[in-house]
């Protein structure tokens, strides 16, 4: 015979709770669930003592607002079934976006975009393009890096980005790309108050603080309220014409649910 205590139900050990507040509870099991795994003893109570600290505080704050507030203005069902109903929109539109998006977006389209809306482009900083080398004072072959770096000449370009992986302290060497002015000074010991006129009257440019020598090629400037180059937008372009499809799908989407409710008058104006 099969015992009958196969179909007994086992009691559920009782929980153990860690703080009380009036008739409310803080279980350790709860307190377990914020700890993370990795964390010292140590950490782990103070982590523990802080939350149990701030649960208490809670709960004292929200009896004592439940006790001076009016029934009126206690009564959030409106708040919360606005908040309720944003989630539930949010999250179709969401998963509808995921299925529907397309992300890719063409070079042909970035330079379409950028040459009917130049004017939008408008730089707030300067920029530029830039190849620099910092190494130490007793570095070898000083002067064939300055002979290096001001150079246009293939072996020379070659030259130089050997010595700076061996050698150089930090070196930049893509002189295609824009960079902002203000990154670079923050590397370069560049001291100057019309930061415009230091790109416009300098293009080599060889400095020393203590410990270091700097050499810097600029090879291209814009100076900030003129109009960016496409290079330097093509990123942020991007970003706009994929925005721009979200906010096609998402008014279409709008539109049709409309105009379906609409011929089945699901719907009507008073």
């Amino acid at each position: 015979m099969v015992s009958c205590s196969l179909f007994e139900k086992k009691e559920e050990a009782p929980k153990q709770a860690v703080a009380r507040v009036f008739d409310k509870y803080l279980y350790m099991e709860e307190l377990k669930e914020i700890i993370p795994a990795d964390v010292s003893s140590s950490d782990s109570a103070q982590i523990a003592e802080n939350y149990i600290k701030n649960w208490i505080e809670q709960i004292l704050l929200l009896k004592k607002a439940e006790d001076n507030l009016t029934e009126e203005q206690k009564d959030f069902s409106k708040q919360l079934e606005d908040y309720r109903r944003s989630l539930i929109i949010y999250t179709y539109q969401r998963e509808l976006l995921n299925q529907l998006l397309d992300t890719n977006v063409t070079e042909e389209e970035i330079e379409t975009y950028y040459e009917n809306n130049k004017q939008n482009f408008e730089l707030k900083d300067n920029i530029v393009k830039v190849r620099y080398v910092k190494v130490a004072k007793n570095a070898p072959d000083i002067k064939k890096l300055k002979k290096w770096y001001a150079s246009d000449n293939p072996q020379d370009l070659q030259a130089l980005e050997s010595y700076c992986f061996q050698f150089a302290q930090n070196f930049y060497l893509d002189d295609k790309t824009w960079l902002l002015f203000d990154d670079l000074l923050k590397e370069v010991p560049i001291r100057t108050y019309n930061k415009e006129d230091f790109l416009k009257q300098n293009k080599l440019i060889e400095m020393e603080d203590s410990l270091s020598l700097y050499f810097l090629n600029i090879k291209g400037f814009k100076i900030k309220n003129s109009i960016s180059p496409l290079s330097f937008e093509k990123e942020n372009i991007r970003n706009i014409i994929v925005n721009r499809r979200k906010l096609e799908i998402i008014n279409k989407l709008k539109q049709d649910i409309y105009n379906d409710a609409a011929n089945k008058s699901d719907f009507e104006i008073y």
